[in-house]
């Protein structure tokens, strides 16, 4: 454990020690090389971003804490206090976290505080004893794994390689969605689509961002997955959409593991369409019908040699339907009405590139509503030339 510090306060009365807190008034830096131990609070009302060096939070006693009016950002950052490091306002790491001891704790009650990881960083140590008890977010385009958990259970959420460096938010919440503690409404496992049979009842994410992603999350034995399937191939991950307030069927594009522990990666959606998202199973009976009528191929070459050149649904000409096509951002860039597997990668909406021009290679997600049977498909495609 390090126990001395080696900084620049470049202001003279750029701090004021306490017995119980450090405060920054003006300019603090750790330089390149340099470490700075941290043994009591720190209230941040200065400039502490341009740090290079190591920052530790360090106490086997008590509790400490990060608060101030300014967000204070580290480059290499340390947690080992073993009453855990409470955060009252954003604190930013923008190399990397190394959990050694106790938690990271953030405010559940409001979300926007966070522990942010910017530029690429990355967490490293995290376990079921050291993580982050609330929200942390991340910026940037690599996987990421987000070292969330709940008291002494830590259960990560990982999102994929992104581009333009998406933020997106992740908190883990170790109770039964009936009957949360931190929302103001309360999300009824008896209310979901036809597509859907069970949603667990032990556990849930807040999962926010505002961009087509897909997202994997994780289980052990308390998971009960026993208690949804008895076969992965049924287990999906499903989300309490905002606007129809019920549960909705998320995909499964992959599992690994098995009943007692493992992953499942989700379809594209778009984190801000739902409130929480968990573990559901599948309605054998009801999809087996659809699958069988709706086929929906989310990968074709509009390149003019007449071999999988439009997005095609096996079975939309046989229902009235609506096809909403959106890019990564989140922007429509195509809308149609009775869908009879025509469109070939042109936007027929303004404000994308220009209306009438081919979109560019990429991931797009479909919103396909069948107004016959009153069901909505969403999910992912890929244009590529």
């Amino acid at each position: 454990m390090r126990r001395y510090l080696l900084f620049t306060a470049l202001c003279a009365t750029s701090f004021f020690y306490a017995q119980t807190a450090l405060k920054n008034y003006g300019t603090m830096q750790v330089h390149e090389g340099g470490e700075i131990g941290f043994h009591t609070n720190l209230i941040n009302d200065g400039t502490l971003n341009q740090n290079l060096g190591l920052a530790g939070f360090y106490n086997t006693v008590q509790s400490l804490s990060i608060s101030g009016t300014n967000i204070p950002r580290f480059h290499n950052f340390e947690v080992a206090v073993d009453d855990n490091l409470l955060l009252n306002i954003n604190t930013e790491v923008s190399n990397n976290l190394s959990f050694i001891s106790g938690h990271v704790i953030t405010p559940r009650n409001t979300p926007t505080i966070a522990l942010d990881f910017v530029n690429e960083a990355f967490n490293v140590l995290e376990a079921n004893t050291r993580h982050t008890d609330g929200y942390a977010s991340f910026t940037g385009n690599n996987v990421f794994e987000f070292p969330i958990g709940d008291d002494n259970k830590l259960r990560p959420l990982i999102t994929p390689v992104q581009t333009n460096s998406p933020k997106f938010s992740a908190a883990y919440f170790n109770e039964d969605p009936n009957t949360p503690t931190t929302f103001s409404i309360n999300f009824n496992t008896n209310t979901f689509d036809d597509n859907l049979n069970k949603v667990s009842i032990d556990e849930f994410w807040d999962f926010d961002g505002n961009i087509p992603t897909t997202v994997i999350l994780t289980w052990d034995e308390q998971s009960n997955i026993t208690n949804l399937v008895t076969n992965l191939d049924n287990l999906r991950v499903v989300g309490w959409n905002k606007t129809t307030n019920k549960w909705e069927n998320l995909g499964n594009i992959n599992t690994t593991g098995n009943l007692n522990t493992g992953t499942i990666s989700s379809d594209v959606f778009i984190a801000d369409n739902y409130e929480i998202i968990t573990f559901g199973s599948y309605n054998v009976n009801v999809i087996g019908e659809t699958e069988t009528n709706l086929i929906i191929n989310n990968l074709f070459s509009p390149n003019g040699d007449d071999r999988n050149d439009t997005f095609v649904i096996e079975g939309a000409e046989l229902i009235d339907n609506v096809l909403e096509i959106y890019n990564r951002w989140g922007n429509l860039v195509y809308k149609t009405s009775n869908y009879r597997n025509e469109w070939g990668g042109i936007a027929n909406v303004n404000n994308v590139l220009k209306r009438q021009e081919l979109l560019p290679a990429a991931t797009y997600y479909y919103v396909f509503k069948d107004l016959e049977g009153d069901k909505t498909y969403t999910g992912w495609l890929y244009i590529n030339y």
